[in-house]
C-alpha cells in the first residue's frame, strides 16, 4: 500500500504531540461507532506476552504484525497466516496507518515509549504491557499525550480489572481494615540474571542470527555487539532494555492497594540492595516508600522486596502457614490482608477471621469489568466505552512510583521526591535516571 505521507512527515508527527504539527486528518473517528463492529488492530510484539495481546485481539480486525525476531514470533505467524508482517514498526505505521484504530506494544521495556508515542501521534488507541514506560518521564510525555490526542489506552496490569481489587477498595472504604499504615509487596523476581557485569567478547564474538534484527531490536538504545544473554527474556536485568525484578512485578503487585487506596506519589524512596552494577538491576533489593500523611490519613510506609527476600510472618498469619512466594501484605488497624499477585484475590488473615467476617463484608459497590477482561475492557473504550481502567491517566503514576525504585537503587542513597516537580531534590545527580538518551532515528 502506497505511503499517505512522506517518511519525514511521520517521524516529525511521531516526534511532536503538540497541535503544532496536527496529522492529516486521515484518521476515522470513533465517536458514534456501534460497540458490534471491529477495530483495525496492528500488534507490534508477537511473541511471549505478545501472542496473549494477539490472541486477546482475534475476534476484531488484525491487519498487522511486526517483530523483530522472527523465531519468537513463528507460533502467531502460523496461527494467522495472512496477516502482513513487519520487521520494522515505522514502516508498518507509515504504510498502514490510514487503515489502522488500534495498537498494541508487547516489546522489551525500552521500546515501550517510542512505539507507544509513534503509535498516539497518529491518533491510534493504544494498549501497552507494563511497565508502560521505561523511564519516570517517558510515562509523563505518554500521558499527556494520550489526553491531548483523546485516544483509549490501556496497561497491561491484568490485576486492574480484577475482582480483588475492587473488593480491597470496598473493604477500605466501608472501615473493614482500618487505618492503612503499613504494606509490604515481595517477589521470587529475578528469575533471570541481575547483577550482571557485562559481556567478553575480546576472544568469541557470538553471530547475530539470521532471524533477528538485532539493531531493530536495539532500537533506541545505545549500539552495541549482540550476545545472546540479552534474549529472549533476559533484557529485564539490564538497566538499557528493563527495569529489573520490581519493574516487572511492582505495577502488578503495587497496583491494587495504590490506586484502592488513592496514594499520592511517595515524598521518599529508600532502597537496600545486593550486587547492583552500572548496566544491570540488583540481585536482590528491599526498598522503602514513604507516602505523606494527607488530612485525616497518617503517613504510610510500603516495602518491596526482591530476590526472594521476604518480610516478617505477620502475628495474625497462622502457623505452620507461610507467605505465598508473591503477594501483598496489607496491615491495617482492624484487619490485615493478603492479596494475589495481580489481586485477582484478597483474603483476610487469618483464615478464621475472614471465615468470622464474610457475612458481615460490605455488598459490590463498585462498577465490575465484566470477566475481568483487561484486553476487553480496552477494546470497549476504543469503541467509544468508558476509559479503560488503566488507562494512562492513571497508570501514568502508577509506573512513576514503580520506577522511582529504580532511581534510588542506581543511586544508592534516600531520594526526596517533588511530584509536581518530577524532581529529586536531595541529590541532583540522581536526576539522570528520570529520563535517559535516545539513539537517533527513532522520533523521540
Amino acid at each position: 500500500m502506497k505511503s499517505v505521507f512522506p517518511r519525514r512527515s511521520f517521524l516529525q508527527a511521531a516526534a511532536v504531540v503538540s497541535g503544532t504539527l496536527a496529522f492529516p486528518a486521515v484518521l476515522r473517528s470513533q465517536q458514534g461507532r456501534s460497540p458490534n463492529s471491529k477495530l483495525n488492530v496492528a500488534c507490534i510484539g508477537v511473541g511471549g506476552r505478545g501472542g496473549a495481546a494477539v490472541n486477546a485481539m482475534k475476534d476484531e480486525n488484525l491487519v498487522a504484525f511486526c517483530d523483530v525476531d522472527d523465531v519468537r514470533a513463528a507460533a502467531t505467524f502460523k496461527k494467522f497466516p495472512a496477516v502482513p508482517r513487519f520487521k520494522d514498526y515505522r514502516k508498518l505505521l507509515e504504510q498502514l496507518g490510514n487503515s489502522i484504530d488500534a495498537v498494541t506494544v508487547s516489546t522489551p521495556d525500552h521500546m515501550h515509549f517510542p512505539i507507544a508515542m509513534a503509535a498516539i501521534a497518529l491518533g491510534k488507541h493504544v494498549f501497552v504491557e507494563k511497565p508502560m514506560s521505561h523511564t519516570i518521564a517517558e510515562a509523563r510525555r505518554l500521558a499527556d499525550a494520550a489526553r491531548e490526542k483523546k485516544v483509549a489506552t490501556q496497561m497491561g496490569n491484568q490485576g486492574h480489572a480484577a475482582e480483588g481489587t475492587r473488593i480491597l477498595k470496598e473493604w477500605y472504604q466501608a472501615g473493614v481494615l482500618g487505618e492503612i499504615r503499613e504494606i509490604h509487596s515481595w517477589t521470587n523476581r529475578p528469575i533471570w540474571p541481575q547483577g550482571v557485569k557485562g559481556f567478553d567478547h575480546s576472544k568469541l564474538r557470538p553471530v547475530v542470527p539470521a532471524t533477528l534484527d538485532w539493531d531493530l531490536w536495539l532500537g533506541v538504545a545505545a549500539a552495541r555487539p549482540y550476545d545472546p544473554g540479552y534474549l529472549p527474556f533476559n533484557w529485564r536485568g539490564f538497566w538499557d532494555f528493563g527495569t529489573g525484578a520490581l519493574g516487572d512485578m511492582g505495577c502488578h503487585m503495587m497496583d491494587g492497594a495504590f490506586w484502592a487506596f488513592d496514594l499520592p506519589a511517595p515524598s521518599s524512596v529508600e532502597a537496600a540492595s545486593a550486587n547492583v552494577t552500572a548496566i544491570s538491576a540488583p540481585t536482590a533489593s528491599v526498598v522503602t516508600y514513604r507516602f505523606p500523611a494527607r488530612g485525616n490519613r497518617p503517613e504510610l510506609k510500603w516495602c518491596w522486596y526482591d530476590g526472594s527476600l521476604e518480610p516478617s510472618i505477620p502475628p495474625e498469619l497462622e502457623l505452620g502457614r507461610n507467605l505465598p512466594e508473591n503477594s501483598t501484605l496489607i496491615v491495617g488497624a482492624k484487619a490485615s490482608v493478603i492479596a494475589h499477585p495481580n489481586y485477582f484475590t484478597v483474603r483476610l488473615i487469618p483464615e478464621t477471621k475472614m471465615q468470622e467476617m464474610a457475612s458481615s463484608l460490605p455488598a459490590k459497590s463498585l462498577p465490575r469489568v465484566p470477566g475481568g477482561d483487561h484486553f476487553a475492557e480496552w477494546i470497549t473504550a476504543c469503541k467509544g466505552g468508558i476509559p479503560a481502567g488503566a488507562n494512562f491517566d492513571y497508570s501514568s503514576r502508577l509506573t512513576e512510583m514503580v520506577l522511582l525504585s529504580n532511581v534510588a537503587v542506581r543511586a544508592r542513597r534516600r531520594i526526596e521526591w517533588d511530584a509536581a516537580a518530577m524532581r529529586v531534590t536531595n541529590l541532583p545527580a540522581a536526576n539522570e535516571f528520570v529520563t535517559k538518551q535516545y539513539r537517533g532515528g527513532f522520533g523521540v
